[in-house]
């Protein structure tokens, strides 16, 4: 787990799952691939097999022991929700998240399907808990916009959507259900453009229907040099929420020790 992170609309990370697979346009230059795969046959790295699919068990307990409340986004270099993740391991991470509820968790996920059924099912208990909040990422209409509508189908309380990196213009579309939107463009190596339009666009959307909207970048090949503003203004909005404070040490302990008992 990274105790800050860089990423704008997070504290910290938490990845008791590393690696994925491609599934569509919006993974063409995966960020999280392309740093993983650096590592790959350096001896200890946490990457050490690249961006394989593994499970990091080791990690699951890690944000018992965090002593202060943070927004924290599961697995930034994986998605909980992939076909070669167990039911049962994805089970302990929720177990995780309901149990350490002082902090916000940020699940994102471009496999809809896989976490509604889960949601309506097993993860029914995580699903109401307003500290863990669902989304799904949206890069264009073709492959976006469906899982926006499987998202508000899933029975979750708390819905985001990370619209990331926006590939075209999305046009009109429904966000009622939605808790609050992402937007940003791509960056690094081979960055597809993003047009201000398709931004207004959505931001205009997300005021009329009073959603929380969030600029993260306009992206592009050297990010920091085109920076976050929208009309000279950072959007950093966020849905409502308090956060519990977190307990002292012995009762984290505590609470970790019942989690483990019911995984």
């Amino acid at each position: 787990m990274s105790l800050s992170s860089k990423i704008e609309w997070t504290d910290a990370t938490w990845n008791p799952v590393r690696g994925c697979s491609k599934i569509s346009p919006g993974c063409k230059y995966c960020y999280a691939k392309t740093f993983a795969e650096r590592f790959r046959g350096v001896p200890g790295h946490p990457f050490e097999q690249g961006f394989d699919l593994r499970l990091v068990p080791e990690k699951l307990s890690e944000p018992f022991k965090w002593s202060s409340s943070r927004r924290i986004f599961v697995n930034s270099m994986s998605d909980l929700f992939h076909q070669g993740v167990p039911d049962e391991y994805i089970r302990k991470v929720s177990a995780v998240m309901r149990g350490a509820d002082w902090h916000t968790y940020q699940v994102l996920t471009k496999r809809p399907d896989r976490m509604g059924k889960l949601l309506r099912g097993a993860l029914r208990d995580a699903a109401i808990c307003r500290h863990i909040w669902w989304g799904v990422s949206v890069e264009n209409r073709q492959h976006g916009l469906p899982r926006i509508k499987k998202l508000r189908e899933s029975g979750a309380t708390m819905k985001f959507l990370s619209i990331e990196p926006l590939l075209e213009d999305l046009g009109p579309f429904d966000l009622s259900g939605i808790d609050w939107v992402i937007v940003g463009g791509e960056s690094g190596p081979g960055a597809r453009p993003l047009h201000r339009d398709w931004v207004i666009r959505i931001r205009d959307l997300c005021h009329a229907a009073d959603v929380p909207f969030f600029f993260k970048q306009w992206g592009g090949v050297q990010k920091a040099k085109h920076g976050r503003q929208l009309d000279r203004k950072n959007y950093d909005e966020f849905p409502l929420n308090q956060p519990k404070i977190a307990p002292g040490k012995g009762e984290r302990e505590r609470a970790a020790r019942e989690c483990n008992s019911l995984m």
